[in-house]
């Protein structure tokens, strides 16, 4: 079955930079895909837009703002206008986000919405911390992230949500497929109870994947694809992860 790979560049890029590494990516049919996109810092978004217009890659953004009109809010980008340039998916939660800019649980809510009313696709991001872990609780983290956005994800035909643990983002280490299975496991009857059975829910999983561990985590059933990061600025590394999704 084919995953949904969706590269997240963080705040990294330049023109030259990215069109050169697009150009690689592109000539390749398992990175210029429906099931592969890319998520560019804003300053970006437009560039990026332009290189995969009329491509199978998609276009996403790194964040939106949580207020839904128009108007006077200086630094701020709205869903409609991310929608505008061609973006098809958001992430919305990310742990950095949480971490650096204390995005409250009615921020997130506001945000999912924004993304679904502009016909977007938000990838809400949930994690638990190193020390929710040795806790003993990191289920019942994870789980509490998805309570909080409830009333955004409810009624939806789709949902998308990205597991990370926040202990594996950038440090190299990788959680356990038993840790990715029982935490995809848990997501999935969560969204049942929120969502409903016919929802159509895309599960990711985030946190330091790499071409070298792709493959092993792709062969879980719970998990429908993966949110990469560092990994997806390696031409190399990003091919090797795109095929491994393709097969």
């Amino acid at each position: 079955m084919t995953k949904l790979v969706i590269g997240n560049w963080k705040m990294n890029g330049r023109l030259a930079k990215n069109a050169a590494l697009l150009s690689e990516l592109l000539a390749d049919p398992a990175c210029d895909a429906v099931n592969v996109a890319v998520a560019v810092p804003a300053a970006y978004l437009g560039q990026v837009g332009a290189l995969l217009a009329g491509r199978n890659m998609g276009l996403a953004a790194q964040d939106v703002s949580h207020f839904a009109n128009d108007g006077a809010f200086t630094g701020e980008t709205s869903a409609a206008m991310l929608a505008d340039v061609g973006c098809r998916y958001v992430l919305v939660g990310h742990s950095e986000r949480r971490q650096y800019f204390a995005e409250s649980a009615t921020t997130l809510t506001q945000k999912l919405l924004c993304c679904y009313d502009a016909g977007m696709l938000p990838v809400y991001c949930v994690g638990e911390s190193l020390a929710d872990r040795q806790a003993g609780h990191p289920v019942e983290t994870v789980l509490a992230q998805l309570d909080e956005v409830a009333d955004a994800l409810c009624g939806r035909e789709s949902v998308l949500v990205a597991y990370e643990p926040v202990w594996a983002i950038g440090t190299g280490q990788v959680a356990t497929v038993a840790q990715v299975a029982e935490m995809h496991e848990a997501i999935r009857r969560k969204l049942f109870d929120i969502v409903g059975g016919s929802c159509n829910i895309t599960l990711l999983y985030g946190g330091s994947v790499k071409a070298d561990n792709v493959v092993e985590i792709f062969t879980l059933p719970q998990v429908d694809g993966a949110l990469v990061g560092g990994a997806f600025l390696d031409p190399l590394q990003c091919k090797n992860i795109c095929h491994a999704a393709a097969e």
